[in-house]
């Protein structure tokens, strides 16, 4: 009955209730995300570690050539590529007994690089931002709470005031990629940061 059990744990996280609760649900670059991660546990078990995990997708649409065999030729078919632009995984407790009955909050603190892309939706690219909790236990499958999407807003730039204002005339041009108008002194589009081409 104990190798039965053992064998059902390697395949099955603990028994655990996680659930994220962030003090608000837009951030700014730069800012952190802050909240607190509560758990409620219906099994005995040892927890390797307890974290979370703030994660940054960009997805774009792109055309692929891909060869059909029942038109015995390449055709072009539209697919989304996604790459990881950012993750941070901080620990909020290292190893840790966790009894049945366990309930406890693990408040957390996660920067948001400046430097990052702020959250966006179109129609050929997307930003996602997301946080979860994870109990990590040696030998099993991590219990993890529910994936929140988190806002992530460019924070508007503070007024430059001027003494002695020069007037001067700005041509605009449009991204050849998306269309969006940007000065022509622009060398990367500011919508979806391709380079410029002409």
């Amino acid at each position: 009955m104990a190798f039965l059990r053992k064998m059902v744990e390697k395949v099955t996280p603990p028994k655990v209730n996680l659930v994220l609760n962030l003090n608000k649900s837009t951030y700014f670059l730069g800012e952190k995300v802050e909240g607190e991660l509560a758990v409620s546990s219906s099994e005995d078990f040892d927890a390797d570690d307890i974290r979370c995990e703030l994660q940054c997708v960009e997805s774009a649409k792109v055309f692929k050539p891909v060869y059909d065999a029942t038109l015995k030729r390449e055709v072009t078919k539209e697919t989304w590529e996604s790459a990881t632009l950012y993750s941070a995984k901080p620990s909020l407790s290292g190893p840790t007994h966790i009894p049945k009955g366990f309930t406890g909050k693990f408040p957390f603190s996660i920067e948001i690089p400046v430097t990052m892309k702020p959250t966006l939706k179109s129609i050929d690219r997307r930003v996602t931002w997301s946080i979860k909790g994870v109990i990590a236990v040696k030998g099993r499958p991590d219990a993890a709470s529910q994936a929140l999407e988190v806002q992530v807003a460019q924070p508007s730039a503070a007024p430059v005031i001027k003494e002695r204002e020069v007037i001067r005339e700005v041509v605009m041009i449009p991204c050849k990629y998306c269309g969006t108008l940007m000065p022509q002194t622009e060398t990367v589009c500011p919508n979806c940061g391709a380079r410029r081409t002409i």
